[in-house]
């Protein structure tokens, strides 16, 4: 059944919300032949303003070859570079005859042929013959432009999950060719492919492009700006009217603000709250659906606190409490932190299980909203 308040994909054209001005930076930067970076906790949006972006751009007369792959399951470079180089041959072609042409001229040489069999029995467009080397990636990682060039058509080839570049174990080496085809495509005078390199771990994301400052002055970030309350309250209330239902403004002014303004939650929420109604939506229905939620989630975040240890809890306790001098003597002694030397091993830790980010002046929060309430109503139980 149709409704308006969908989280279990993304959404364009006018399902799309609120992010209008993100999507057309996208859609500027991609048309200036830059490489993008996103990255944001899971389920803000993302995959919806780069699919926006792409929407406007085909509305434009601006069509791309659209490739697109997740290095979700990705462990080894072989992986990586298989993923990687099957996309952007199934982006530029369509037929077995196609595939085996483009690999047999443009991988020449490499350990990389298009064995039909293997086709044949599972889908396989390219496979390998031999463990890959340095020449393979880098023939692999130059094969969307090349393929760009022969086309005539500009190529949007987006990474997702870019982080687990580093799960393959050959992440730096990746990246620094990476870095060598873009400046290819720069010195070119037609570059016609751009990447866009897609995040949910938002720490992890930061140590590849910021901490070790990979892509420098090569890729742009688009940080997300959060939707605006009145724009969620908007869509909730024209969705209810939809159904013949009728809910006041102020209750979800609470609502957005319970879940920071992240709308695959408050749709996710909102749906749940619509099952459970058939008129007019009063407040023990939103907390009934907030025990629904929370039931729902609340597996997740047990396995998560069960992770920590000890010090890590305390250490999530004190962020929880709005501390900021972590390494002063009384908020060690008080939270039990054992030292400044360990507050920094803390930090780093919460950092890499992605339960805490820092901004630029070192306040911390968490990632993720529901988690946050969880953690203080039911973990902390703090009032």
């Amino acid at each position: 059944m149709s409704t308006p308040f969908i989280y279990d994909k993304y959404v364009t054209g006018k399902d799309f919300l609120g992010r209008t001005e993100d999507a057309k930076i996208l859609g500027n930067l991609l048309g200036q032949r830059e490489h993008v970076a996103i990255y944001e906790p899971p389920k803000t949006g993302k995959k919806s303003v780069i699919q926006q972006a792409l929407f406007d751009a085909s509305i434009r007369g601006s069509k791309y070859l659209t490739g697109q792959f997740s290095l979700m399951n990705i462990r080894s470079l072989q992986d990586f570079l298989v993923r990687f180089g099957t996309t952007a041959v199934r982006t530029a072609a369509t037929t077995p005859g196609e595939y085996a042409d483009i690999v047999s001229r443009h991988l020449a040489g490499t350990h990389f042929v298009f064995d039909r069999k293997e086709y044949a029995d599972r889908d396989a467009l390219i496979s390998v013959n031999w463990e890959p080397d340095t020449a393979d990636m880098a023939a692999m990682l130059r094969l969307p432009m090349k393929l760009a060039k022969e086309s005539g058509k500009r190529m949007v080839l987006i990474l997702d999950e870019f982080q687990n570049i580093e799960q393959t174990g050959e992440g730096d080496s990746i990246c620094k060719e990476l870095e060598k085809v873009m400046d290819e495509m720069s010195a070119s005078q037609d570059p016609g492919c751009c990447f866009i390199f897609c995040g949910s771990m938002v720490n992890a994301m930061k140590e590849i492009f910021e901490v070790k400052c990979r892509f420098y002055h090569k890729v742009t970030r688009l940080q997300l700006r959060a939707v605006e309350e009145k724009i969620i309250i908007e869509h909730i209330v024209k969705g209810f009217l939809l159904g013949g239902k009728i809910i006041e403004r102020e209750l979800l002014l609470g609502t957005c603000r319970l879940f920071r303004n992240n709308l695959w939650y408050i749709n996710h929420f909102i749906s749940i709250c619509d099952s459970l109604s058939k008129g007019y939506i009063v407040e023990s229905t939103l907390m009934e659906a907030l025990g629904a939620i929370i039931s729902i989630h609340e597996p997740r975040f047990i396995a998560t606190m069960n992770s920590l240890t000890t010090f890590q809890v305390n250490m999530l306790k004190a962020i929880l409490d709005g501390v900021n001098r972590f390494s002063s003597s009384e908020v060690i002694q008080k939270y039990g932190l054992s030292s400044s030397a360990n507050v920094r091993r803390l930090k780093d830790a919460l950092m890499k299980k992605e339960i805490v980010t820092f901004n630029e002046k070192d306040e911390a929060s968490l990632e993720d909203p529901l988690f946050e309430y969880w953690v203080r109503k039911y973990y902390f139980e703090m009032n």
